[in-house]
């Protein structure tokens, strides 16, 4: 993953479009506010399964890239396993930035 995608994380963050840790992804997600989950490639097998679900019960599209200590770094706070993105846009580019590089 290129440093690019990670900025991209910082950026939406500032912008107030992401969300992160796993208690407010899914408060986040049973609010259906939630365009795009971000799985950290390190995090745990029942969280990944449990946020693949719930992201597809709720028609939210995830991607699995990364990993949680890049992920807390990018946002200036401590490792975190799962992120979610409120906006189309950051969306879109955020997944397109980490697609480019699976």
């Amino acid at each position: 993953m290129t440093q690019k995608a990670y900025d991209m994380l910082g950026l939406a963050q500032r912008a107030g479009k992401l969300i992160s840790g796993e208690a407010a992804v899914e408060a986040n997600l049973h609010k259906g506010k939630g365009k795009l989950v971000i799985l950290a490639n390190d995090a745990s097998a029942r969280t990944k399964n449990k946020f693949i679900q719930l992201a597809g019960l709720m028609g939210v599209q995830h991607i699995i890239a990364g990993d949680k200590m890049r992920f807390g770094i990018s946002l200036g706070k401590s490792p975190r396993s799962v992120l979610c993105i409120t906006d189309e846009g950051f969306a879109r580019r955020i997944k397109e930035l980490f697609s480019s590089n699976l």
